[in-house]
């Protein structure tokens, strides 16, 4: 059986939460089935939908006018466009409204059947550009006859953790939701490639079009080839089908048929203590990427 998923990565300028943004967004995505019949997911920038502008202050105030709850008219909204259309569909981020005066950045699942699958509040906000709170969970999410798929956000690639974390709960393909507008994306792209070798994962980086992010979207294998790229800041279509028997083989034989990093451990290794963590270690019978 192939375990194939088309996927769409829209690198785009972000949008002002207002209604009218809402259609433009759904009449965008009944074009792109149109034209992309065999797609089954479709993937949005960080903030993609909230955007805003100004000095810090302001742009607080717009973040904090555009939090919704999760199944507030917005959530409903998008859950209805990804049902009407037969897809996966991750938005980018929300502004999502907490618990008093929280607000988080969080990442939406929506499923063909137009479930909202999970959701991801970003553990590592751009601090102290961002007002946001953090989260403290990572979540993964099951496609039938496809595979595991991870989520996080911008600056958590910053912090390996977060990656091999992912990779160690099974996910075959990781999505990193960017809006980036500095000159370190170069230093971001090489990160990622790098946490894609480490993990053997794949990995999926869609960054806002200029004017709100400098582009260069990419998608990496297992092994930290650059399967797709975008050649700089104005707005693209990535595609591509990601195979995770790419990653099962990957992860069995080793990058270049020799790294088998999940296979580092003999059960009897004594576990390697990590200070940084307190009481935290690596222990060799608990390292294996879990299987599904």
């Amino acid at each position: 059986m192939f375990h194939h998923l088309p996927i769409l990565l829209m690198q785009s300028p972000s949008r002002l939460p207002t209604a009218q943004s809402l259609d433009e967004f759904e009449a965008e995505i009944i074009e792109l089935k149109s034209d992309f019949e065999k797609t089954k997911m479709i993937v949005y920038p960080e903030i993609h939908l909230c955007r805003a502008e100004g000095t810090r202050a302001e742009r607080k105030k717009m973040y904090y006018e555009a939090a919704e709850p999760l199944d507030g008219p917005r959530g409903q909204r998008l859950a209805k466009i990804a049902k009407e259309n037969n897809i996966w569909l991750i938005p980018g981020t929300v502004i999502e409204k907490g618990e008093g005066d929280d607000i988080y950045c969080t990442a939406v699942v929506y499923s063909p059947e137009g479930e909202l699958v999970t959701s991801y509040r970003k553990c590592f906000p751009w601090r102290p550009f961002e007002p946001f709170k953090p989260g403290n969970e990572l979540n993964v999410f099951d496609i039938p006859g496809f595979g595991r798929v991870g989520l996080c956000v911008c600056y958590d690639i910053w912090f390996p953790e977060v990656i091999r974390q992912l990779s160690w709960m099974g996910a075959d393909l990781i999505l990193n939701l960017v809006q980036t507008s500095t000159c370190d994306r170069s230093k971001e792209l090489i990160l990622l490639q790098a946490q894609a070798i480490m993990n053997q994962v794949y990995i999926a980086s869609v960054n806002a079009s200029a004017p709100a992010g400098t582009g260069e979207s990419i998608i990496i294998d297992p092994e930290g080839n650059i399967r797709a790229k975008s050649p700089g800041v104005s707005d693209f279509i990535l595609t591509d089908v990601i195979n995770t028997d790419e990653v099962r083989k990957v992860r069995e034989y080793g990058v270049c048929a020799l790294n088998r990093t999940w296979a580092q451990f003999l059960p009897d290794d004594k576990p390697l203590k990590l200070p940084i963590y307190e009481n935290g270690e690596i222990n060799p019978l608990t390292w294996e990427a879990r299987k599904r």
